[in-house]
């Protein structure tokens, strides 16, 4: 699911739609940065409902590649709650792993967000939900309301 389209997060930041991982077992986060004036903070959240009415960032596993026109990732790097200082290099990205299990009782719901960089970044964000606990055509919805 296309949880950022590609935007200019300058003056802003961006924060995903919000999605829930009820029926999904594991989310694959793609995170993507274009052309990048300044570094932004990545965090994840994981919340009660899709508006969010109460939201705590999280820790996770992330792979990255920060080199210009590079097509290798990293090895698997923990981000604390704190999250992942981006990298000022332009075309970069970063695969973030999350498995349903991590979240809290009663938050179902997670939500990516970017920081405001303070100068012109292009960043676009995709969600792949898998392990759906429902098989069948269509696939089970993750976005329930967009926020």
């Amino acid at each position: 699911m296309n949880a950022t389209a590609p935007i200019d997060i300058n003056g802003a930041g961006a924060s995903s739609d919000v999605f829930s991982m009820e029926n999904f077992s594991h989310a694959t986060i793609i995170v993507q940065l274009g052309v990048t004036g300044a570094a932004t903070t990545i965090t994840v959240k994981e919340c009660d409902d899709v508006t969010p009415t109460n939201s705590t960032a999280i820790a996770f596993y992330y792979y990255s590649e920060t080199t210009a026109a590079g097509d290798t990732l990293s090895t698997r790097t923990a981000a604390t709650t704190s999250g992942i200082t981006g990298s000022t290099n332009d075309g970069v990205m970063y695969v973030i792993e999350i498995d349903a299990s991590q979240l809290t009782d009663g938050y179902k719901y997670l939500q990516v967000c970017a920081s405001d960089p303070s100068a012109a970044t292009l960043y676009s964000c995709v969600a792949i939900l898998s392990g759906s606990r429902y098989s069948g055509d269509p696939a089970t919805e993750a976005i329930t309301a967009i926020v």
